[in-house]
């Protein structure tokens, strides 16, 4: 084997016995679904609720029959609920749904509501007779964006089950669900949505909260730190502009003041193990499209969601293919969070549009 490789030079790729590398019919190109929403995975529905008095939101993810799911965190200080539960030896191996919301701790209690709306609609996993719905969840801190949040009861229950009810194929981007309140080091944040569909026919698609320590924009914008994985001016169209690399990174330091938290849905059919290994790819988006990420101040948390609908015709050339598509969704859907939130009275920072909008 060493002769071999000597006499290929040192340019030469690595021995292929399966033929991984040469395969390129099937997988190589990636286009928006319909929507260019995470609904393009088929089965797949998003609820979103706002309260503008608190300027916080919940966003949930929900199946027509539950679905495998993963998650991987990279971030310093994450909240959730539920996840260990995601473990490929864990007993149950199905969600119902994926609850995203603001609230910091308290946000928690948005996925109590989603899984009270479940149970409800007799969804839930079978114990005895017993419906529990099965109901993950990850929360950022929004607390200090100016909102009243001198509530007597948590309100986070009933934001999870009104965003349970109004469940459906469209999904508001921007100021938005879990995004509603969000904020990056120097622009408002938002909730962010991107699909792609491979050559293979398996669609995947991201569903993200933008609340980042760090920045969406390069150099202090207007381009995006996205900008090499744009489709079709989905975020403006501005191009890369110049990145110096010595430049200190623009942040909002402060302990548990962020996070971005995502979700990363398919149509193919996936193990435990292999979604957490999507989640695990996807994070790759978020450092993509921001800047500084994964940092000790933010819980950068992906869950992975799988329906099962296709079969992977080629497993090792569709598991690549899968992750690197998870990645450039994710990286999108970040920009076109930040790229559609709206200004509101009171806000602590601009949004993208009122400060670029004209260029």
């Amino acid at each position: 084997m060493a002769g071999a490789a000597s006499e290929a030079g040192p340019g030469a790729l690595p021995p292929d016995p399966r033929g991984i590398f040469a395969k390129k019919k099937q997988g190589d190109g990636m286009r928006p679904g319909h929507r260019n929403l995470i609904t393009d995975v088929a089965g797949l529905r998003v609820g979103q609720t706002e309260d503008a008095r608190v300027r916080t939101g919940v966003s949930v993810l929900v199946g027509e029959a539950p679905f495998v799911a993963g998650v991987h965190v990279m971030g310093g200080a994450p909240g959730t609920r539920e996840t260990d539960l995601l473990a490929p030896d864990r007993l149950v191996q199905r969600v119902d749904a994926l609850v995203l919301a603001g609230g910091s701790a308290f946000g928690l209690e948005a996925a109590s509501g989603v899984a009270d709306g479940l149970r409800a609609m007799g969804r839930g996993f079978d114990v005895g007779g017993q419906r529990v719905p099965i109901v993950p969840g990850a929360i950022l801190f929004d607390l200090l964006n100016g909102g009243d949040k001198d509530w007597a009861e948590n309100t986070y229950g009933r934001l999870g089950r009104a965003a349970l009810a109004a469940a459906g194929e469209d999904v508001a981007l921007g100021s938005a669900g879990a995004g509603y309140g969000a904020t990056t080091a120097d622009l408002k944040g938002g909730l962010g949505s991107a699909s792609v569909v491979l050559d293979s026919g398996i669609t995947v698609g991201a569903l993200v909260a933008v609340n980042a320590v760090g920045s969406a924009v390069m150099g202090g914008g207007p381009e995006f730190w996205a900008a090499p994985w744009e489709i079709g001016g989905e975020f403006g169209g501005l191009g890369q502009g110049r990145h110096d690399p010595a430049a200190r990174p623009v942040t909002k330091l402060g302990a548990g003041q962020a996070t971005t938290i995502a979700i990363l849905a398919t149509d193919a059919a996936l193990t435990q193990a292999q979604a957490t290994r999507l989640a695990i790819a996807a994070h790759d988006g978020i450092a993509r499209a921001l800047v500084p990420s994964h940092t000790p101040f933010d819980g950068d948390l992906v869950f992975a969601a799988a329906t099962g609908a296709r079969a992977l015709a080629d497993p090792d050339r569709d598991a690549l293919m899968l992750g690197h598509a998870a990645a450039c969704c994710l990286a999108r859907a970040i920009a076109r969070g930040v790229f559609h939130a709206r200004p509101a009275p009171g806000d602590p920072l601009p949004c993208w549009q009122a400060r670029f909008g004209g260029v």
